[in-house]
């Protein structure tokens, strides 16, 4: 039994995944001669508009995805304690990794990447940079990145997937390198590194949660936010 349903050739989903990444790709190449620092949240509303696109063609169901009705009345509350989870599992892999990187020689913790400096140096003290990235993280970052990175990609590469023990593994193994490989653009190795084993535990959480999305989506904005803010106020963390 394929890990999503429907069950549909190979062919036609290396298709369809072939036009979203080619929307994706050539969308943040467009803006990126417009303003680099914007082009990917510009490129995640091109794919996730694409996928959307599809999905209404086919009459595929965005519950497929993740977004499921809550069933019972302890649903909604039990969300908070599942995003919590992926909260501090994101904060200990990003830490940790950055510090054991750190001393085995990969990287200096102390150092910030060049990139991230470029890309987001004058949020310090800056309120209203400071809520425009808050916006974007919460629509590009939080629902954009994992509508396509959990919940469309996990299931497109499952329905690949014969029914074994090791599908789930490579399911979220694969989104996972391709989320640190979106972000070592501006991050470099250490941001592929750390942002690829955060796509490993955010795909986990979402089987673990039984595909659902909205405890990841919570999970990434709030981390997300926290960061911002620490930049924001000048915290060095």
């Amino acid at each position: 039994m394929p890990l999503t349903p429907p069950h549909r050739s190979r062919i036609a989903l290396l298709i369809e995944l072939a036009i979203v990444a080619i929307v994706m790709a050539g969308s943040k190449a467009l803006f990126d001669q417009v303003d680099w620092r914007f082009a990917g949240p510009f490129s995640m509303a091109c794919t996730i508009t694409t996928i959307a696109v599809i999905s209404a063609a086919r009459k595929e169901s965005w519950a497929n995805f993740g977004f499921r009705k809550l069933r019972r009345w302890w649903s909604g509350p039990l969300i908070l304690p599942q995003a919590l989870l992926g909260v501090i599992a994101i904060i200990a892999i990003g830490a940790g990794t950055a510090y054991l990187g750190d001393a085995v020689g990969l990287w200096s913790v102390e150092e910030t990447p060049e990139g991230v400096e470029a890309r987001w140096g004058n949020v310090e003290g800056n309120l209203p940079v400071y809520l425009l990235w808050l916006a974007i993280i919460w629509t590009s970052a939080a629902f954009g990145e994992e509508i396509f990175f959990r919940g469309y990609l996990i299931n497109r590469v499952g329905q690949f997937l014969p029914d074994a023990r090791w599908a789930s593994l490579v399911a979220i193994l694969i989104p996972a390198l391709i989320f640190g490989a979106v972000h070592a653009y501006y991050q470099g190795f250490r941001g592929f590194v750390v942002t690829g084993l955060i796509g490993l535990a955010l795909g986990a959480l979402y089987l673990a949660n039984k595909r659902n999305l909205w405890p990841n989506i919570l999970a990434h904005g709030a981390v997300d936010t926290l960061g911002f803010t620490a930049m924001y106020l000048g915290l060095d963390v």
